[in-house]
């Protein structure tokens, strides 16, 4: 099995740690591809990122040569999920819709702990379209920018503390609400004594039970086939 996973920036040694974090989770013989796309911003932390980075990455998609059973999109809260499932005919799997459907198996409410509070709007209403949202209480900033959280002791602390904010307010279960968090899930969680969720790891393995299933994207509706037109791509 093959999974295809993408980075929403263009900052490739966040891709390194995605893919390390993806690996980790796989199953033996599970193969994971890490791309970055070739355009788009260096990290994604508000609308204007989300919607150039969703840009990015189909037109990431679109130009894979090599064979693939499975995508998962490591972005969390970012645009592009449905786009992806239009263009493409294996199983798409969204971070931040596999956390928290993964979060709902495990508590009543979770909370999501993020990088800045400008992204929290983004994150709502990301969950929000994947029908998720009425089981999230809060989702929280820990202050940190996306490219701060190379500092994994600075970055420990700002999770620890907005963790605690997030229980506090009635989150069962914490959901890791950036890709560049991935591998961190278990020491929070020993930490806060609540379950924590990694959103690569997440993904990867709902990726691989959906090729191990046979399933595919619905094309009845919704995820049709992109009309055939003309469509200018960057050159």
């Amino acid at each position: 099995m093959r999974i295809v996973v993408t980075n929403c920036n263009t900052t490739e040694a966040m891709t390194k740690e995605i893919e390390a974090g993806a690996r980790a989770a796989a199953s033996p013989g599970t193969e994971i591809l890490a791309r970055t796309p070739r355009w788009g911003p260096e990290s994604a932390e508000g609308w204007l990122d989300s919607f150039l980075s969703a840009a990015a990455v189909l037109d990431l998609l679109r130009g894979l040569e090599e064979p693939f059973d499975a995508v998962v999109l490591a972005g969390f809260g970012e645009h592009g999920r449905e786009g992806a499932r239009e263009l493409l005919d294996v199983p798409v799997v969204d971070i931040t819709e596999a956390a928290a459907h993964l979060a709902c198996l495990l508590g009543r409410r979770y909370g999501v702990v993020t990088t800045l509070d400008r992204t929290c709007g983004l994150i709502e209403d990301s969950l929000h379209a994947a029908g998720v949202a009425q089981n999230c209480v809060t989702v929280t900033g820990a202050g940190l920018g996306v490219l701060e959280l190379t500092d994994e002791r600075r970055t420990e602390s700002a999770l620890l503390t907005a963790g605690r904010r997030a229980r506090d307010a009635g989150a069962e279960v914490l959901v890791l609400g950036c890709a560049g968090m991935t591998g961190l899930d278990r020491k929070i969680a020993t930490m806060l004594d609540i379950p924590v969720i990694d959103g690569v790891a997440a993904a990867v393995r709902l990726a691989e039970s959906l090729v191990a299933l046979g399933l595919k994207t619905s094309r009845a509706g919704s995820y049709a086939r992109p009309l055939d037109k003309r469509r200018t791509w960057p050159g």
